[in-house]
């Protein structure tokens, strides 16, 4: 599937078993061509991400089989790294006003392109451009690793990423995250 909206990582064949069974109650789910990594279409991410929320604070035990499930704001599609960071550096910076004057830092799980994009060098690149913009503005940010106001996930699965932008409340109560 490449219209996808929601990256699912499972530690396990059980795990995988669980997330298919669970989340296809929320929409469409399928498996990639990344171990142990699906990938599904939900109509709407607030309602969902609410709803599995709610699912994991009833039933925590599932996070012993489901490492992560991460809903995605916006989606971008592309064919090379050069594409990449040019969509990529383009969504993050819509949310400029959202990360005005906070701290933040950028989180990129990469699954695809292995040797031409290096996640560490590419947050970094990101995370410059965004405090650029930030500054340009007159509310500048920081970066901050250990308590941040904000983290901006990125979930590449193939030639489609997934970015979300998520609070520190958020992350607080939504357990099935785990961006860092």
């Amino acid at each position: 599937m490449q219209d996808w909206n929601v990256v699912v990582t499972v530690f396990d064949e059980t795990g995988y078993r669980l997330a298919r069974r669970l989340l296809s109650a929320f929409g469409r789910i399928d498996s990639t061509d990344y171990f142990n990594v699906l990938v599904m279409r939900v109509e709407d991410i607030e309602i969902f991400t609410r709803a599995i929320g709610e699912l994991f604070e009833k039933t925590p035990g599932y996070l012993n089989s489901i490492s992560r499930v991460v809903p995605a704001h916006a989606t971008i599609d592309y064919q090379s790294p050069e594409e990449f960071v040019e969509e990529a550096k383009r969504a993050i910076l819509e949310w400029s006003d959202v990360l005005a004057g906070k701290s933040f830092h950028i989180r990129l799980h990469r699954r695809g392109f292995k040797g031409e994009i290096i996640s560490p060098e590419m947050e970094r690149s990101l995370d410059g451009a965004l405090l650029e913009r930030l500054e340009q503005m007159n509310r500048p940010g920081s970066i901050d690793f250990e308590n941040p106001d904000m983290v901006v996930d990125i979930e590449m699965v193939g030639n489609r990423a997934g970015l979300s932008a998520w609070s520190r409340d958020e992350l607080a109560r939504y357990a099935f995250l785990h961006i860092d």
